[in-house]
Order: C-alpha cells, then sequence, then structure tokens
C-alpha cells in the first residue's frame, strides 16, 4: 500500500505537469458549459426575420399585417407592395418567410372566392422554418376564423352562434415534459453529457500513451508485474476528481434553471456508469496505441459524431440500422437515452435497465480486453529487458 500510495502521488504530479491534460480535463466542462449554456439561454427562438408583399393594400390586409407584427417569434423585417428583389436579398438579410397577399385579396374574400396566401419559407434552416411556419399558420388561421365568424354576424347570427358554427371542435393540447418548449432544458444536458465523455475519452488517452512515449512504463512494470495493478493505479486519480467534475456540470442545471430531476440515485448510477464506459475505452486506446497524438485523434473520430448518433435530437428510428448497431457502442449512446427517462419521465431503476446493461457490458469488455493487452505489453518489456 506504501508503494501505490508514493507512485499515486507520482500519478498526480504527472497528470498536473501536463498542460493539455489540465486543460482538457478542467477547462472543457466548465468552459463549454458556460458557452452552450449562454448560447441558447433565451430558451426559445424569437424575431425571426419576414417579408410581407401586401399586393392588395385594403383595410383586411392592413388587420393581417397587424396581426403578424404582434406575434413574438416573428420580426416584420419589410413590408412591401411587390416582391422587387427578395431572391437577391437573402443572402444578406436571410429571411425566413415571405408573405405575399395576392391583389384582390380582401374582394375575392367577401365574394367567396377563396384567394389564397402564398407563403415562401427559406428552408436553408429546418429549426428556424419550422418555428416561422408554426408562427405564420397561427396567425393566419387566427385571422381565417376571425373573419368567417364576422362574416357569420352580418348575416344576421348570434355571436356565439357564429363562433359555434365555424369551431366544430374545439383542440386543446396539454404539454408535457419541458411543457414551456424550453430550447435550453433540451439541448444543454446532452451537449454536456456528450461534452463529459469526450473529456475522459481524451484524458485517458493520456495516461498510458505518455509512459511508453517517456519511458516511465519500463520503470512502472520494475515495480509490479501485473496489468491490474497498473490500471487501478492510473484510474484512481481519475476517480477521485471525477466525481468533482461531475458535481461542477450538474451545478449548470441550477445556475441557468434547466427544469431536470437529476438529483436522484438513477441519475448517479447512469453517470458511474458513463464514467467507467468512457474511461475504459479511453484507456484502451490509450495501451493499444503507444502514441499520445494518435490515441487522441482516433478517440476524437469516436466522440466527434456521438452526440448526432446517440438519437437525443434526431430519432434512432430514422437512423439506418447499420449506424445505429455502430452507435451502440459508444457510451453517451445510453447515458442519454437513460437521462431523459429520468431527468424528465421521472423513471426509476428498472426504466433505465436496458442503458445500465449495455454500460456495465462495455465497461467490462474494455477492462477485460485491457488487462489482457497490457499484460501482453508488460510481459514483452520484461523480454526486452532481459535480453
Amino acid at each position: 500500500m506504501k508503494e501505490f500510495l508514493k507512485l499515486l502521488k507520482i500519478e498526480f504530479r504527472r497528470i498536473f505537469s501536463n498542460n493539455v491534460l489540465c486543460a482538457i480535463f478542467f477547462g472543457a466542462p466548465i468552459l463549454y458549459g458556460i458557452l452552450f449554456g449562454y448560447v441558447y439561454q433565451q430558451a426559445k427562438v424569437i424575431d425571426l426575420p419576414v417579408v410581407i408583399v401586401d399586393q392588395d393594400l385594403s383595410p383586411l390586409t392592413d388587420k393581417i399585417v397587424d396581426a403578424f407584427d404582434d406575434n413574438e417569434a416573428l420580426l416584420l423585417k419589410d413590408l412591401r407592395y411587390t416582391p422587387g428583389t427578395i431572391a437577391e436579398e437573402m443572402a444578406t438579410e436571410q429571411y425566413a418567410a415571405v408573405i405575399t397577399l395576392p391583389s384582390g385579396f380582401e374582394a375575392d374574400i367577401l365574394q367567396k372566392r377563396h384567394p389564397e396566401v402564398r407563403v415562401d419559407l427559406n428552408m436553408a434552416n429546418i429549426l428556424n422554418a419550422n418555428i416561422a411556419s408554426k408562427n405564420i399558420q397561427q396567425v393566419l388561421m387566427t385571422m381565417n376564423a376571425g373573419i368567417e365568424i364576422e362574416g357569420l354576424k352580418k348575416q344576421g347570427m348570434h355571436p356565439s352562434q357564429a363562433m359555434e358554427s365555424y369551431e366544430s371542435f374545439k383542440i386543446n393540447f396539454n404539454k408535457l415534459y419541458n411543457s414551456t418548449g424550453n430550447y435550453l432544458s433540451f439541448m444543454l444536458p446532452g451537449l454536456l453529457g456528450a461534452i463529459m465523455q469526450q473529456v475522459i475519452f481524451l484524458a485517458m488517452a493520456l495516461v498510458f500513451a505518455r509512459d511508453f512515449e517517456d519511458g516511465y512504463f519500463k520503470e512502472l512494470i520494475k515495480v509490479k508485474k501485473w496489468s491490474v495493478y497498473h490500471i487501478g493505479l492510473k484510474a484512481t486519480p481519475f476517480l477521485i476528481l471525477l466525481p468533482l467534475m461531475w458535481f461542477i456540470v450538474s451545478q449548470f442545471f441550477i445556475f441557468f434553471n434547466i427544469e431536470a430531476d437529476i438529483f436522484n440515485i438513477p441519475m448517479l448510477l447512469l453517470t458511474t456508469f458513463l464514467t467507467f464506459a468512457s474511461m475504459g475505452i479511453g484507456m484502451l486506446f490509450s495501451i493499444m496505441i503507444p502514441n499520445q497524438l494518435k490515441a487522441t485523434e482516433l478517440l476524437m473520430v469516436i466522440s466527434t459524431p456521438a452526440f448526432v448518433l446517440s438519437g437525443f435530437t434526431w430519432p434512432t428510428l430514422a437512423i439506418p440500422e447499420g449506424i445505429n448497431a455502430l452507435a451502440q457502442s459508444i457510451p453517451v449512446t445510453h447515458y442519454l437515452s437513460g437521462f431523459r427517462k429520468v431527468a424528465y419521465y421521472s423513471g426509476n431503476i428498472s426504466d433505465i435497465l436496458p442503458e445500465l446493461k449495455m454500460l456495465v457490458l462495455i465497461t467490462a469488455v474494455t477492462f477485460t480486453t485491457m488487462i489482457v493487452v497490457l499484460q501482453l505489453k508488460i510481459n514483452l518489456a520484461k523480454k526486452q529487458s532481459k535480453e
């Protein structure tokens, strides 16, 4: 034990003497957490620029223009009477939509000719287009209903009757789980999970690779010749430091007022096994690729698309089976699946058992492989030293 503690002190010194490792391990979660938190702090998209082309210039189209101007999500960037050079302006102005009210619009409505309002959506940004489309429909449907009801009232129908005649049934949307549609609550948890996995990958990729490069590995195996001992020695500093980093990351939920239930036993289990699985993959790469730069580059290849493949934003049902099978080998895929069940659906341990089993399986496979490969390297190093 004394020998282990002595080597452990050396490990801590080697960790804190590595500026790149310290920057990745301590700086990345804090910096990215703050950065992404403030990026999505507004929580919803507002003031999407739209153009209205009013070719009718009637009192009715004036009301429609006012209704668009009052919508929080839309910003009436320009009101014009002919299309002009909108196509040329798109590159600089990037309008979310162009709404064209045709000539003779009010007259056609009064004569029941059902005129058409043309809406040209800018689909270059799908999120903006969907939000713009939703709010444009909301405005136009409200105006449409109002016009129909006013027409029935002019025919002598009682206001309450007019309302009932137009509205044959009511629709009541009850929003569950992130009921405000807060984009920060949706995106930041997934990003933080992916960032922590990447940080663990890159930090663990350096532990053995650095020893192979600077010759410290030969000194270590003079003390003990068992791979399990050295894996435990390398893992211990991070098992001490990672709970601190997870605690710091959890404080972003409080700081940015994210509505998610994360302080519970199921979440603790998920986070623990994500940590073990990520450490297993990172250390395995560090052992198999005895070069710090190559080990980190290869792990970046895995971690960079991990968030997209996890199914957190894009549903796994829409991902091809082959790619989806690849995603199952990445720990954050199972972590984010379980995270949503616990944080938003108030799930318990039994609800996240499939995710926990996969994280345990990844951990077991990587650590078993690591023990075998490292022992082979130790035996080879011993043989070479004798020779």
